[in-house]
């Protein structure tokens, strides 16, 4: 046993050189990495620095403390930001385990938070989803692509991290799809590409991205005035911007148009599982919550089915 010749803290580098050698995503490491942080600082601040020390009590009054916590502005931690610390501590002490750090895993029963299934908040209908997508000024070149990057987002639905991350070879404007490479969970996948969506891109690239590009050319699709990869922040931030400047009351950023793009669908008659390969989802589960927001349809069966559709106004209270 090697117990006593590390501590925890030390000993969670190694750790995360195992994630990066299974293939974990860096945004995942990274992760993990100030999650575990914040725990073995909270353990050395109550005198336990060794992995034989931590046992399952002491793990669960850190998921305690975790509820208890409360962020700058003083809201509490949300139940998912609580399930990824946890998780974090579960898969350490699961390698330290195998690696025969420790004799027995102390997190092995810890049970993460039940996750809410939650509906996405705002979802555009058809119309004001046209309503953002024209607001950007095409008479400047940065509009131009600006009103490219809204035209991807609502025909595939890609996530803000994985539309900043495409690069030129990543888009087939030919065959009309999208390679995501190492989108949520380290997969690769293709998405189909809307005739309209590639014929903004093209505009986009013949256009403006060589006005801007900086040698030597790294092959990011999306650029600022700089030359630069656009960052998922400012992304997100340009789109919501859009979204709120269409003064349709709604809030929201890039998932507004993936969660647009997965309701619209399915209200069209798109199979639920051809959205989740889509989006990328790991399970179903996960898709089948835009089955709630397809009310559409269940409101015309409903009106066309149900009894009291022949009962007059003056008939009823």
């Amino acid at each position: 046993m090697r117990e006593a010749a590390s501590s925890l803290a030390a000993l969670v580098p190694d750790h995360l050189n195992a994630l990066r050698a299974r293939g974990y995503a860096a945004t995942t490491v990274a992760a993990r990495r100030r999650h575990l942080k914040d725990f073995t600082t909270w353990l050395e601040d109550r005198g336990i620095t060794r992995p034989g020390q931590v046992t399952l009590p002491v793990i669960e009054r850190y998921r305690l403390h975790l509820f208890e916590r409360r962020k700058r502005d003083g809201a509490p931690l949300g139940w998912g930001s609580q399930a990824q610390q946890l998780l974090a501590v579960k898969g350490l002490f699961k390698w330290l385990t195998r690696a025969h750090h420790v004799a027995t895993n102390p997190a092995a029963e810890l049970e993460l938070p039940r996750l809410p299934k939650r509906i996405p908040r705002t979802v555009l209908t058809a119309r004001e989803a046209e309503l953002v997508l024209a607001q950007p000024d095409l008479d400047e070149p940065m509009g131009v692509r600006d009103r490219a990057i809204l035209e991807l987002l609502y025909s595939t639905g890609i996530r803000r991290a994985e539309c900043s991350g495409l690069q030129l070879t990543d888009v087939d404007l030919a065959r009309l799809v999208v390679l995501v490479r190492e989108g949520k969970g380290g997969r690769d996948r293709y998405v189909p590409l809307g005739e309209r969506a590639a014929l903004w891109l093209d505009r986009y690239l013949r256009q403006v991205r060589p006005r801007y590009v900086t040698p030597p050319d790294e092959g990011w699709l999306f650029l600022t005035k700089r030359g630069r990869p656009l960052a998922p922040k400012r992304l997100g931030s340009l789109v919501s911007a859009y979204v709120e400047g269409a003064g349709l009351g709604k809030q929201g950023s890039c998932h507004v148009f993936r969660h647009t793009m997965a309701t619209l669908m399915l209200e069209g008659g798109a199979d639920v599982r051809h959205i989740q390969e889509i989006l990328g989802h790991a399970e179903l589960s996960t898709t089948a919550l835009y089955t709630h927001l397809s009310i559409g349809q269940l409101q015309a069966v409903h009106k066309r089915t149900h009894p009291a559709r022949l009962i007059r106004k003056a008939d009823g209270p």
